[in-house]
């Protein structure tokens, strides 16, 4: 139904084929965007670079963190605390520097183990949101420099019509085209660092509650050994 509609619509006058691919047509789009192409691609360099990097780390750390975490568990079932300890200490998994500041301390009572995990928790809590910020702000900047650049191109359309003094489509066309073409691209670099970035969060979630149900137990196990020396 689509190809014989497609047939149909280049048997009107005036309307051919077109003699661009898909890839030539967005890369001459994107050439008629103008000056504001820069400031643009900047945004989404930048973008896909911290998009990249965070999924790497992001990925590695829950990597370690699993593993991290179900041999502390373990140790900590068998009571066996100091193997815990060594083995936190020698990790760099964001979970294991929680673990160990709290095991750290398991001599000086639960509360002191508990203030202990809060403490370094709210740090490694602010190193898994490293660069979130960045994501957030080329969300917001590259649909304003989008529009940024329509303004200028319906600036640039009236100027045509003004120094022409009559109104006729080849005068305005380039203008609204820039018009068009910069807010599209800005959405269409907000668009997936915003999707990444929404990722990113659900998986420093993860992050949280998995640590956060693994301090509890070392807690809760912590408590059980102090009660049963006493």
């Amino acid at each position: 139904m689509g190809v014989q509609l497609y047939a149909l619509l280049l048997q009107i006058p005036g309307l051919e084929a077109p003699e661009l691919s898909f890839g030539e047509q967005i890369s001459r789009n994107w050439i008629d965007t103008g000056w504001m192409r820069w400031p643009l691609a900047l945004c989404g360099l930048i973008g896909l670079v911290v998009c990249v990097a965070k999924f790497y780390s992001l990925n590695s750390k829950a990597t370690k963190t699993r593993k991290i975490l179900k041999t502390v568990d373990e140790f900590l079932a068998q009571r066996r605390v100091k193997e815990a300890l060594d083995l936190t200490r020698e990790s760099d998994a964001p979970a294991a520097r929680i673990l160990f500041a709290g095991l750290e301390r398991h001599d000086e009572g639960t509360e002191r183990v508990a203030k202990a995990i809060e403490n370094q928790g709210l740090i490694e809590m602010s190193k898994l949101e490293r660069g979130l910020i960045v994501l957030a702000t080329v969300i917001n900047v590259a649909p304003l420099l989008g529009f940024l650049g329509t303004v200028f191109g319906m600036i640039l359309a009236f100027q045509a019509i003004e120094a022409a003094g009559e109104v006729e489509a080849a005068l305005v066309a380039g203008g609204i085209k820039v018009a068009l073409l910069t807010t599209a691209f800005g959405l269409l670099i907000a668009i997936p660092v915003s999707v990444m970035h929404n990722y990113f969060i659900s998986k420093i979630d993860t992050f949280v509650i998995e640590m956060e149900e693994s301090a509890q137990k070392m807690v809760d196990t912590l408590h059980s050994i102090e009660m049963g020396r006493g």
